[in-house]
């Protein structure tokens, strides 16, 4: 049996343009259906809302995201907020988006695209553990961590 992790992010009402900016970052293809779709009345406030969304790269990139519905808290705040101090990260948020390339050049191109907007924890560059390392929130809320594969070897 063969199993595949995917994260799913939840949004607050901007689920559609998250996953529109992400494609433009990783491309794939998007697929977006809204809770009216799935036959909400469309004169809901939810129903133009994604109820399940999802882009899929043929590298294997992949993401789910959806807005969580208004009677559920849509209208709460961000998680918290992530800071790097002294070589530490210090942070509120529950998890954060991991994307681990193979080389500098491919990273930073992503890194690039990504921080459009965003709020920059550690500036993308070298680290003491690999060839590059970044930390950012993005303009939709969430935090990724950008780095580029370390080659070890067995001690």
């Amino acid at each position: 049996m063969a199993f595949a992790t995917t994260a799913h992010l939840n949004f607050r009402g901007n689920a559609r343009e998250a996953l529109e900016f992400y494609q433009t970052v990783f491309g794939g293809q998007l697929v977006a259906v809204t809770y009216g779709d799935f036959g909400m009345p469309k004169e809901l406030p939810d129903a133009s809302k994604i109820v399940f969304g999802q882009i899929v790269g043929a590298d294997g990139f992949g993401i789910m995201a959806y807005d969580i519905p208004a009677q559920a808290g849509a209208q709460a705040g961000q998680a918290g907020t992530t800071r790097r101090e002294n070589g530490m990260t210090l942070t509120h948020e529950s998890l954060f988006m991991s994307l681990r390339g193979d080389s500098v050049e491919e990273v930073a191109e992503l890194w690039k695209k990504l921080s459009v907007g965003a709020t920059v924890v550690e500036d993308f560059g070298p680290a003491q553990w690999a060839p590059a390392f970044g930390m950012l929130t993005d303009q939709f809320g969430v935090t990724w961590i950008l780095d580029v594969a370390a080659e070890y070897t067995a001690g």
